[in-house]
């Protein structure tokens, strides 16, 4: 609670309470809209608008400006001096006592904002901090003007430098400057763009007029000035380009003149957007792509989707005009007059004309209350038995479709919530054994919170709907494997009907047959099995560890691990070879449908193998640093150079350890290795051998429950044993193996000089329960026990933060 803060709730309450159509705010001493809802509805009192609205709209903004700039000395009504100073005090400057006196204290606080919101300060000494009527409407918003959270430098650069370009334009409106890309911050841009063009009336939407003029601004390597600088700012808030993994992606930064950095940028990010050529010119292609979801509408692709069958006829539109693949539906709701619901041999049509296809679930989807848990699990079950009805190989990406503009609070809402639907869509897809993976169709904004909270494994951007507040100030989901751009009514002699353009990043690449005997992992099965055969043949050593070493000796077989887990076998590897063996890097798992990496798999494997847990339930060995550990000293390495962002190691666990579609060193693909290694060893350690242990787990169900079975199995089933082990894997002395991790992973390969044993239990604790809280996130144990945790953790901080305040007082 902020005590100026309550001042302003309580003073805007007393003193329009009894206002016909006041809201009132609550008094709890915490900025939010209601509060500045409140004091807006209060100015309106003051400027005798009436009803109250709780909005800053066009008669407010009308009746400041008759009023004219309010600066130093004014005094024509007190209240509105008090609603400015309040409204300072909420977004965190200092603006006088509140007394209704437009001083010197006040002038500097709106110099302070003004700066900040890189607009000029006014003049010098008390000529300068007046409060435009602009700048009024912005002292009583929410948004911020100094970086905040995952904001960055960069990005705040350029919101300051539109700010104080365009500030004074009639269509401009004054942007945060939180350092974060948003909607308000594209239209801000665009809005400027437009003014550049020359746009009679720019109003921060790409349209014809937009388009057209755009097509002449083809910039290239030695051009500079206004063009490149709008160019290069909309290639950072694009910044940087997914390249997958823990591979943090492709950067770029802010500039005015086009240089060979820039060009190179420019070409990694056509290739991820699949635009042709990749010239590393901003030709318009680009412009659109970095600038609308849609991008060029009319740029060639070669996938689609439609709601209506797919004839012979229609099939040979498709192929002869370039498209290779085609989603459609495999379920029409009762009571629907579209008939979208895939026709009985129409597969086949499709793939007799050399098409692929892809499958989408929709079943309403158009508003929050089709969206629950329940929905969702049922939906599953409705998606599976179609599918499989149909005939779709195992491991197939079904795409369920979020079909309207759903707004951040709906995708995080519960009961009714987005993220809590596919929650439902994956428990049902489990539980009819995980044949079929999710995906998610919707805005950018839906499918990269679906993929990170749920694991979707693709992303069907729903880019035509370009309007849709999920699609301004959200980059394209770095999972994204088809992207719709355009609708349009196809005729086809006498036959028409309505097709989607969709551009196809190859991520997915639909289906071309159906009823495949063979899961996704049966070629790695088959791999394992025919060199556990050889290794057999070779005659010497323990098989199943012959295995293990082969796969992993490549990226896995230098003198580090040779000090951690013992060498490989080198007379094996050659004998492999000769026998036609090479090693197999990564494999389609069946149960998320993610590439998962063979060698990091095998190499934790190896690492379980050979030095298996120990007896005391709470201390970690070399087994574990080959594991679960090893990612976890480089995620601790990778929060500390995120510290400025990231002061809080839980935020920055919650935020990135085992996200989908989250460049980290600790990714999701690592955390189902981790667990399926141990899973491995666990089995062959218990009489199995390596090849049955792979196929039980990958083909005989055995990974539906991988993170159950793993958190049994080496958390012992619960959160204090596993934050032990966490604490112990970074701050152990008593294994010298462990301590020569601990120094090699965060200080010789993280270059962090500070390993963890140094920081104090308050700031080490909350990254622990990060790793605990994902964990636990991950099997499924629920949000009873993690916030039973959390309300333990957050007594800790408090028991924390009192011990060092009386340290302090002491001294």
């Amino acid at each position: 609670m902020d005590a100026k803060v309550l001042d302003a709730q309580k003073w805007v309450n007393a003193t329009y309470g009894s206002v016909a159509g006041y809201k009132r705010c609550p008094e709890d001493g915490r900025t939010g809209w209601s509060t500045m809802e409140a004091l807006t509805m209060g100015l309106q009192h003051e400027l005798g608008i009436s009803p109250l609205v709780a909005s800053f709209g066009p008669t407010t903004i009308a009746k400041l400006q008759a009023l004219g700039d309010i600066g130093f000395g004014w005094n024509t009504n007190s209240n509105i001096v008090r609603i400015i100073q309040h409204g300072l005090f909420c977004k965190g400057y200092w603006g006088a006592n509140g007394f209704g006196e437009y001083g010197a204290v006040t002038t500097e606080a709106v110099k302070n904002l003004r700066l900040d919101m890189g607009l000029p300060d006014g003049g010098m000494g008390t000529a300068g901090g007046q409060t435009t009527p602009a700048i009024f409407k912005c002292i009583l918003n929410m948004d911020a003007y100094v970086r905040v959270g995952t904001g960055t430098d960069e990005i705040r650069s350029i919101q300051r430098w539109l700010n104080g370009r365009y500030w004074q334009r009639s269509a401009y409106s004054i942007g945060p400057c939180d350092g974060i890309y948003s909607r308000d911050v594209q239209k801000a841009l665009m809005t400027g763009l437009q003014y550049e063009l020359g746009i009679a009336t720019p109003n921060g939407n790409f349209g014809p007029a937009t388009q057209a003029a755009l097509k002449t601004k083809n910039l290239a390597q030695g051009d500079s000035g206004i063009f490149v600088e709008m160019f290069s700012a909309a290639c950072v808030f694009n910044s940087p380009v997914p390249s997958g993994g823990s591979d943090p992606g492709t950067p770029t930064t802010w500039r005015s003149t086009f240089d060979a950095k820039l060009a190179e940028w420019v070409s990694v990010f056509q290739a991820f957007s699949k635009l042709w050529p990749e010239s590393g010119r901003g030709d318009y292609q680009t412009w659109a792509q970095l600038l609308v979801s849609t991008g060029d509408p009319d740029r060639p692709v070669n996938g689609s989707d439609t709601r209506f069958e797919i004839t012979p006829s229609r099939a040979k539109y498709l192929k002869d005009n370039g498209y290779l693949l085609v989603g459609r539906y495999v379920y029409d709701p009762p009571g629907s007059t579209l008939d979208k619901e895939i026709k009985p041999g129409e597969l086949k049509t499709i793939f007799d004309a050399g098409l692929r296809v892809f499958p989408i679930y929709q079943d309403n989807a158009r508003r929050l209350s089709d969206f629950t848990y329940t929905a969702g699990f049922q939906h599953a079950l409705k998606a599976h038995d179609a599918c499989v009805g149909y005939g779709f190989n195992r491991g197939t990406t079904i795409y369920f479709a979020v079909d309207y503009d759903a707004t951040q609070q709906e995708i995080d809402g519960s009961p009714e919530g987005i993220v809590t639907y596919f929650h439902g869509v994956a428990a049902g897809l489990a539980s009819k054994g995980k044949r079929y993976v999710h995906g998610v169709y919707g805005s950018r904004n839906v499918c990269a919170n679906v993929t990170k909270q749920t694991g979707a494994r693709y992303s069907f951007v729903s880019g035509m709907s370009w309007g849709f507040s999920g699609n301004l100030g959200f980059p394209i989901p770095a999972n994204w494997s088809y992207n719709q751009i355009k609708e349009f009514k196809v005729v086809n002699g006498a036959d028409t009907f309505d097709l989607d353009r969709n551009a196809v990043s190859g991520a997915d690449p639909g289906e071309g047959s159906v009823n495949r005997p063979t899961g996704p992992a049966d070629e790695f099965i088959s791999y394992v099995t025919q060199l556990l055969q050889i290794a057999r043949e070779y005659g010497k050593g323990d098989p199943n560890k012959l295995v293990m070493e082969y796969i992993r000796h490549k990226r896995y077989g230098d003198w580090d691990w040779d000090i951690l887990i013992g060498s490989y076998d080198s007379g094996f590897v050659k004998f492999a070879n000769s026998k036609g063996m090479y090693v197999k890097t990564e494999f389609t798992d069946p149960f998320t449908g993610h590439e998962l990496g063979a060698e990091h798999l095998m190499a934790s494997a190896n690492g379980h193998y050979v030095s298996w847990k120990p007896a005391n339930p709470r201390s970690v060995n070399e087994g574990d640093v080959a594991g679960w550990g090893g990612d976890l000293l480089t995620f601790y390495a990778e929060w500390r150079h995120a510290l400025s962002t990231y002061p809080s190691g839980h935020a920055f666990a919650m935020a990135n350890l085992a996200k989908v579609g989250v460049a980290s060193s600790f990714g999701f693909n690592d955390l189902i290795e981790d667990a399926d290694a141990w899973l491995l060893a666990d089995a062959v350690r218990g009489g199995k051998d390596i090849a049955t242990a792979v196929r039980e787990l990958y083909h005989l169900g055995g990974g539906l429950k991988r993170f159950q079975r793993y958190w049994q199995g080496r958390f012992n089933g619960n959160a204090t044993d596993a934050k032990f082990l966490a604490h112990n894997i970074l701050t152990a002395t008593d294994d010298k193996e462990v301590v020569l991790a601990q120094g090699g992973l965060v200080t010789y390969r993280g270059g962090i000089k500070t390993l963890p044993v140094m920081l104090s239990a308050s700031e080490l604790e909350p990254f622990e329960q990060g790793f605990v809280d994902t964990l636990l996130a991950r099997t499924g144990a629920e949000a009873r026990k993690a916030a039973t945790y959390r309300k333990n953790h957050q007594a800790y901080l408090r028991a924390a933060e009192a011990r060092a305040e009386r340290r302090s007082a002491r001294k």
